[in-house]
Parts: structure tokens; C-alpha cells; sequence
């Protein structure tokens, strides 16, 4: 073996040492190298910190009076709040109804209003009937919530009504609207006349 050869192994051996020697796990109270920054070191504020610069010590900012964040004009109020530009409700859904909307608005419904007010309408959904001491919602079926205006359903589905919840966060206005549209229909089935039936149905039953 030539002497080249073994000042090769050794310096070898004295690289393992050295990558063994570091790996030994030891707790040091020295703060690590850290070259690069790369602003992890900020002046930085977490949401409701407090900021002494700002003369309310609050480093979260109000928006600029006046100003409107970009995408959330609202500027039709029939569709984004139901109501008309002098505050009444629109008496009608303010979209086109179709099949496909009813059928978004029950999936919606399912999710968001079957506990409690049942799959009926009834309001005898498992929390309103399962002994959680709830005061139960009022049946859909009755006069006075079938001639209410369908920006008022809206509405109470947006912001709530009593002891229930609103939903304006979570549903976005469309699906609210498709959800007021499912409530009609089911309304419609619990008080539907001959009228309702369609011509050919009927001659086929009356055979």
C-alpha cells in the first residue's frame, strides 16, 4: 500500500470522526449561525396585537372611510341584501328560478337548515326535537310565513332571526337565494291544489 494511499484513509477516518463528532446531539446555549436573514427578523403584528405607534394601541387598521375593498361593491341590493333601494322587500326572488336551482338550494338546505328545521319544513329537525332544550323554529306551512315576501327569507337566512344564527358568512348570496327557492317549493307541496297538477297527469289519473 503505497504511503499516499494510507494519508488518504486517514484523512478519511479524521472526516468521520469529524461528521460523528458533530452529530452528538448537544444542547448549546449559543443562538445558531443564521447568514441569511431573508426577513425573518420583522417588525411584525399579529391580528388584535397591541401597536404603541398608533395613538389607540391597536395594530389592526379600520378601512379608509368611504372606500369599498376590491370585488365587494354591493351595489344591487335586491340581490345581495333582498331589499329594494327604499328598504322594502323584494317580493320576488330577483334570479332566474329553474330546475337546477331548486335542486342547489335543497343540497344547500340539507346541509345548513335540516337540523333544525327538519327536511319537511316543519321544524322538527333533530335539534329541534332531540331534548336540547331549543325553542323549536316555526313551521314553513304556515299562512304567515307562505305570504312573506321571499327578500324577508332571505334576509332571515343572511342575519338570523331570534334565536337562530345568520348564515351570511357562510352562503354565499346565490345559494341563499337558491335556498329561499327550495323553501318555496316546499311550501308549494304541503299546499298544493288540483291547479298545481299538470293537464296530462290529470287526464291520466282520471282514466
Amino acid at each position: 500500500m503505497s504511503i499516499l494511499t494510507i494519508k488518504l484513509y486517514k484523512l478519511l477516518a479524521v472526516a468521520a470522526f469529524m461528521t460523528l463528532a458533530g452529530c452528538r446531539g448537544t444542547v448549546s446555549d449559543k443562538p445558531p449561525v443564521h447568514p441569511v436573514l431573508n426577513m425573518d427578523f420583522q417588525e411584525r403584528f399579529e391580528a388584535q396585537e397591541e401597536n404603541d405607534f398608533f395613538a389607540d394601541g391597536r395594530a389592526m387598521r379600520l378601512p379608509v372611510a368611504g372606500t369599498i375593498p376590491r370585488g365587494f361593491l354591493r351595489e344591487d341590493t335586491e340581490f345581495y341584501f333582498g331589499r329594494k333601494e327604499d328598504g322594502a322587500f323584494v317580493a320576488d326572488i330577483p334570479i332566474a328560478v329553474s330546475a337546477d336551482l331548486i335542486r342547489r338550494g335543497q343540497s344547500r338546505y340539507e346541509i345548513y337548515c335540516t337540523p333544525c328545521h327538519g327536511s319537511a319544513g316543519d321544524g322538527q329537525g333533530i335539534v329541534a326535537t332531540g331534548g336540547y332544550g331549543l325553542v323549536p323554529p316555526p313551521t314553513y306551512h304556515d299562512d304567515r310565513l307562505r305570504d312573506v315576501e321571499d327578500g324577508y327569507i332571505f334576509d332571515v337566512i343572511s342575519r338570523g332571526v331570534r334565536t337562530m344564527e345568520g348564515y351570511g358568512y357562510q352562503i354565499a348570496p346565490e345559494d341563499r337565494w337558491a335556498i329561499v327557492s327550495y323553501v318555496r317549493s316546499l311550501q308549494r307541496s304541503q299546499n298544493a291544489g288540483v291547479e298545481d297538477v299538470p293537464a296530462d297527469v290529470l287526464q291520466e289519473m282520471n282514466q
